[in-house]
C-alpha cells in the first residue's frame, strides 16, 4: 500500500468517525446504522456491567434506549489509526455530554477503541469498546 493510499484511508476513517458523532448527536439513525457492519459489536461493559451487544440492530436499539430523548454531544480527537489493508484499528480520545433533562446529565471522558473493515470500498465500523477515565454526573438533589 502506497503512502498516498494510506493517507486517503486515514482521512476516510477520520471522516467516517466524524459522521458517526454527528449522526449519533442528530439522531440520524439511518445514517448512523449505515456506518456499521451487520455483525457490529458494541462493548460498553466498563462501568455498566452490560454484556457485549452483538449485531448492528441490537446495538442501535440499546443506544436508543439510553439517549433517544437526550441531548448529546460527542467529540473525538487525537486519533491513533493503524491500517492494514482492508482492516483498521483506531483509538479516539472522547468527551461526551448527555443531558436527559434539567436535573440529570453526565459529562464523560475516555476512549473509543475500534475495529473498522472496508466493505464495497467503504469503511464500516465492526466493533467499538468504550473505556472511561472519568464521568461527572449532575443530578438534582431532593429538597430537605
Amino acid at each position: 500500500m502506497s503512502d498516498v493510499e494510506l493517507i486517503k484511508d486515514w482521512i476516510a476513517l477520520c471522516n467516517a468517525k466524524a459522521r458517526y458523532c454527528r449522526f449519533l448527536d442528530t439522531k440520524d439513525w439511518a445514517g448512523w446504522r449505515d456506518l456499521m457492519t451487520e455483525d457490529y459489536e458494541l462493548d460498553v461493559s466498563e462501568g455498566t456491567g452490560k454484556p457485549i451487544i452483538r449485531g448492528r440492530d441490537a446495538a442501535i436499539a440499546d443506544v436508543q434506549s439510553s439517549i433517544l430523548t437526550a441531548k448529546t454531544a460527542h467529540q473525538v480527537h487525537s486519533p491513533e489509526i493503524v491500517i492494514n489493508g482492508d482492516e483498521a484499528t483506531a483509538v479516539w480520545a472522547l468527551q461526551d455530554r448527555v443531558v436527559w433533562g434539567p436535573d440529570k446529565a453526565l459529562t464523560g471522558y475516555g476512549h473509543y477503541h475500534e475495529r473498522w473493515v472496508r466493505q464495497n470500498g467503504e469503511w464500516k465500523l465492526a466493533a467499538l469498546k468504550l473505556t472511561r477515565l472519568h464521568i461527572d454526573f449532575e443530578m438534582a438533589t431532593p429538597a430537605s
